[in-house]
């Protein structure tokens, strides 16, 4: 599913072609035991689905893009929520015709490479999420 070299506290990771983009980052920290940190990367991909919050009806509105696509930036953070990894990632993908779309990320597959960079936090506890009522965001319980 992934290769991946350490070096400190960073991880330089290489998602196999064709995995699914957070599951395999899922997968990987787990894996590791890592239960913060951040995520930053680039690669391609075939399929993305992103999600908008609406603010004035406090909904997801979800979005798949099938078309291939050159993840321009990928950035992130790793923590937790009932005791499973948490990722919170956002995505800019840029289009043949140079456009790009963008958003918090639900997931992706990957058609080409994908490298990304994690690096893990120490300390204890790691930060939690809560559901923050105003917002409706699940936000980092420090």
């Amino acid at each position: 599913m992934y290769k991946y070299r350490q070096f400190g506290d960073k991880f330089v990771l290489s998602i196999d072609n064709h995995q699914k983009l957070s599951a395999a980052i899922a997968a990987f920290c787990k894996e590791l035991e890592i239960k913060a940190g951040a995520v930053y990367g680039i690669g391609a991909v075939n399929e993305a689905t992103l999600r908008f919050l609406d603010p004035a009806t406090m909904k997801y509105v979800d979005k798949t893009f099938n078309e291939q696509m050159e993840i321009a930036n990928l950035t992130g953070n790793i923590s937790q929520k009932d005791g499973q990894v948490y990722l919170h990632l956002h995505a800019i993908f840029g289009r043949r015709d140079y456009t790009c779309v963008g958003g918090h990320l639900l997931e992706a597959s990957l058609n080409g490479a994908c490298e990304l960079v994690v690096e893990r936090f120490d300390g204890a506890p790691a930060p939690g999420r809560y559901v923050d009522p105003e917002t409706g965001l699940n936000l980092y319980e420090l």
